[in-house]
């Protein structure tokens, strides 16, 4: 019997999941008036344009990674030729669309990378700014950076939106990315696995990952924890705790994206 032509089914739970945060986002976005897209955002210089043409700007480069790896080599290049501004380059080229033409963007470079995706054969990796990606990392890594500038959105403009299970895939990406948030700042990872766990969104289950005897452990709301690794909240504003130094010392560095350490935000009291 051949192997089925596309991803199995935990990893197209994984795709529904990212179409329906792209598509919870899309109808605050799709609401607002043209002069609400130059909002500023918590990230400097960012306006809810910006925010926007990141989005669309890195899903057309996933799309390219998963259609055309040769082609996304070139991206690559001009990442490692300027890696403090290719991002801000991006992002600040799409804002200068047109708003209508800018969410038609956004729109059309989601379809079709959930299609490829859900198109490419199992087992199939895709080259990306750090490591090569499997499809559920892919859409992992899409839905991640989705939420997060998704929530600059919502700040700007006031909004809070309910969390959701979702945030499962956020937490788990960060978790993964421990070693690299100590490498990409020079630092040599913790040797042992951390424990942790999150209270879900409902406030009655945890979600739970590592070891259960392990020595370190962190523990808090899987919201503040995904704010956390996706850097939209400083540290002391969140709820989540940790027990060793090891993990004391990664609260304070975590990141679930790729590329260079970022700054992180001000805690809300800094003056």
């Amino acid at each position: 019997m051949s192997e089925p032509a596309g991803p199995a089914d935990a990893v197209l739970a994984v795709l529904d999941d990212l179409r329906d945060e792209g598509g919870e986002l899309d109808v605050l976005i799709g609401e607002l008036s043209p002069a609400q897209w130059a909002t500023p955002t918590a990230a400097p210089g960012w306006s809810i344009a910006h925010q926007v043409a990141h989005l669309a700007w890195t899903d057309t480069a996933a799309l390219l990674a998963v259609t055309d790896p040769e082609a996304f080599a070139l991206e690559v290049e001009k990442a490692v030729a300027a890696p403090e501004r290719f991002v801000d380059d991006g992002a600040e080229a799409g804002a200068l669309l047109p708003p209508a033409e800018l969410l038609a963007w956004w729109r059309d470079s989601r379809v079709q990378l959930q299609q490829a995706l859900r198109d490419a054969p199992v087992g199939a990796r895709f080259p990306w700014y750090g490591p090569p990606m499997s499809t559920a990392s892919m859409a992992t890594g899409r839905l991640m950076e989705t939420w997060a500038h998704g929530q600059d959105v919502f700040d700007a403009l006031g909004r809070t939106r309910k969390p959701t299970d979702r945030l499962r895939h956020v937490a788990r990406i960060g978790i993964r990315a421990r070693d690299y948030a100590f490498t990409v700042r020079g630092l040599t990872p913790p040797a042992d696995e951390f424990r942790v766990e999150l209270t879900a969104p409902d406030g009655a289950s945890t979600w739970t990952y590592g070891p259960d005897d392990a020595q370190q452990r962190v523990t808090g709301p899987a919201l503040d924890f995904c704010l956390l690794v996706t850097q939209r909240l400083n540290r002391s504003d969140t709820a989540v705790r940790a027990e060793g130094a090891d993990a004391d010392r990664w609260l304070d560095i975590a990141q679930a994206f790729a590329g260079p350490a970022g700054p992180g935000r001000p805690p809300k009291d800094a003056s």
